[in-house]
């Protein structure tokens, strides 16, 4: 089977960084490139964290791009609270001896969607979407071209983690979302409703550490970290893996169940800014516009994300 080829863009986090090792320990995934994006923590961090995570996985040949700084139209703001002060909080990783690439993530963006024949390339957002749009605005011709867009972002029953309305990615740029879901581009949406489901419990964190491997330890040490945040919030008995469920998802589809539904994005309210107005029950004649998922088996989940750690 001919790998599939993605880009995968992303503000690393340690729920991305395991969603990058995902990928690179995949060989039904072609990685063509990541870039990165301000979210979690500012470019120049987001920019540094995946190339400390391709030299963990050991491919420092993987190219990545520096993208846009900050959001569309408004001020960015960032989640040192969750990620650390690094976004890699967590374990302490050396500086990355790969270099960053030279041209901006999103012309990357542009080139190889023009470069590639038609509907072979994915792209897989695991932060804000800004290079995603402002590609799209730069080059409305690429649009067509995207195979798909599997993006981690937004929530319908679990309301939102950054505002009561509102999840972190979307919040972020509202109108970068907004340009995206609106592209017509076929969408897969991993949101709040299922990341939630897949909790990083003590058992599953030592399945990690248990693989013997530095990227096992690495990859425990992060989810020790970052679960602290979400259990003294929620209550829950370890933290959401965001990310991974992008990747996961195109490895292993019947992990997860959803509708396709529409989904709007709002702007304009300062109550409601980043909601994804997902409606999930069809009481609107809005056409659909994304396979917004609600369901996960999250045993399945953490077993294909092990076995995969294990591999690098």
């Amino acid at each position: 089977m001919t790998p599939r080829k993605i880009i995968i863009d992303t503000d690393p986090g340690q729920d991305d960084a395991v969603a990058i090792l995902l990928a690179l320990a995949s060989p039904e995934l072609d990685v063509l490139g990541i870039t990165c994006v301000a979210g979690n923590v500012p470019l120049p961090l987001t920019a540094r964290n995946a190339r400390v995570v391709c030299e963990l996985a050991g491919r420092p040949a993987v190219p990545v791009f520096a993208g846009c700084d900050r959001p569309l139209a408004r001020d960015l703001v960032t989640a040192e609270y969750v990620h650390g002060k690094s976004g890699l909080d967590g374990i302490a990783l050396p500086d990355p001896q790969m270099p960053l690439q030279t041209g901006h993530a999103v012309e990357f963006i542009i080139d190889t969607l023009r470069g590639l024949p038609e509907g072979t390339v994915t792209l897989c957002p695991l932060g804000p979407l800004t290079n995603i749009a402002t590609a799209f605005q730069r080059a409305p011709e690429i649009v067509s071209r995207v195979a798909e867009i599997v993006l981690m972002g937004g929530g319908c029953f679990e309301g939102g983690n950054t505002t009561p309305a509102a999840e972190f990615n979307i919040y972020v740029d509202p109108e970068a979302a907004d340009i995206v879901f609106k592209s017509g581009v076929p969408l897969v949406v991993m949101p709040l409703d299922v990341t939630h489901k897949v909790l990083t419990t003590r058992a599953r964190i030592e399945a990690f550490r248990a693989l013997g491997t530095r990227v096992g330890h690495a990859v425990a040490s992060w989810t020790d970290f970052f679960e602290r945040f979400d259990m003294a919030k929620y209550g829950s008995d370890g933290a959401p893996l965001h990310d991974p469920c992008v990747i996961a998802y195109l490895l292993a589809p019947n992990l997860f169940q959803g509708r396709h539904i529409n989904v709007e994005i709002e702007t304009g309210s300062a109550l409601t800014r980043g909601m994804t107005v997902a409606d999930w029950w069809r009481v609107t004649k809005r056409p659909p516009n994304a396979m917004f998922m609600r369901e996960v088996d999250a045993d399945g989940f953490f077993a294909l994300l092990t076995e995969r750690i294990g591999r690098l």
